[in-house]
């Protein structure tokens, strides 16, 4: 059997990655809310009010489950590809706010933060870019970025209106509806700019897009994952690449 082109990539390497990447980072949450509470008392509606904590949590049993479903050859559906798609766009948000606005802030060991506003967003941005078995999203769903924060916003305003508590001093009642609001708008318009950046890269070929070596040894485009054509047409008509092992590059 000839040797493998150094591109390809094994399934069941991507699906270990995506799944040691999800746990290692649950730890890494877990360890910082015992030893914060151990300072100032364990809150778990305050811990995960922080937009960091929240996204890192979702994003991380985002790719836990990306990562089995790699793992068993199982196609991953197009719910799941949204999903990650607005979870890498909430990710990046998180590393350009805080390493470009407010770096070193927070009351986390440097590592923790280290991890959780640079490592971890890198990892997840690098696994959607390289990695190709993500199908090209249409932009008509670039919107789908903006329901969580909103949803996010709301509550830790309702929470500062009524026991005081934020996140981000600039939520703070005190600053005054207008400061507030043009922050919010700033805010969703970043998101939407990286939701773009997002869903641009959806369309790149990838590393592993053709290049993934499933189990049953074929590297074809369609593979067990749900990726879809890149004309437009619906993911779902579209029928896998049964192209000969020969054809594939064996």
């Amino acid at each position: 059997m000839a040797s493998l082109n150094p591109i390809r990539i094994h399934a069941r390497e991507i699906g270990f990655a995506r799944i040691a990447a999800g746990v290692l980072t649950i730890g890494v949450l877990g360890f910082a809310y015992v030893v914060g509470g151990e300072n100032d008392g364990f809150n778990p509606f305050n811990y995960f009010g922080y937009f960091t904590n929240l996204t890192s949590l979702s994003t991380s049993a985002l790719l836990i489950l990306t990562g089995l479903r790699t793992l068993s050859g199982s196609p991953i559906p197009m719910w799941l590809n949204a999903s990650r798609a607005v979870a890498t766009t909430c990710m990046l948000i998180v590393a350009v706010v805080y390493n470009v606005l407010v770096p070193g802030t927070g009351s986390a060991p440097p590592w923790v933060s280290a991890w959780l506003h640079l490592a971890f967003p890198a990892a997840v941005f690098l696994d959607w870019l390289l990695i190709g078995d993500r199908s090209p999203l249409p932009w008509r769903r670039v919107w789908l970025v903006i329901p969580y924060p909103l949803l996010w916003l709301a509550v830790v305003l309702i929470r500062g209106a009524t026991d005081g508590w934020v996140p981000y001093g600039f939520l703070l009642p005190e600053r005054g509806a207008a400061s507030i609001g043009l922050h919010i708008i700033g805010l969703l318009g970043a998101f939407l700019a990286s939701g773009a950046l997002v869903w641009s890269a959806s369309r790149g070929s990838g590393l592993g897009r053709g290049e993934i070596l499933w189990r049953d040894g074929t590297t074809h485009t369609g593979g067990p994952v749900a990726t879809g054509p890149r004309d437009g047409r619906d993911p779902a008509s579209h029928v896998p690449d049964e192209r000969a092992p020969e054809a594939a590059g064996h």
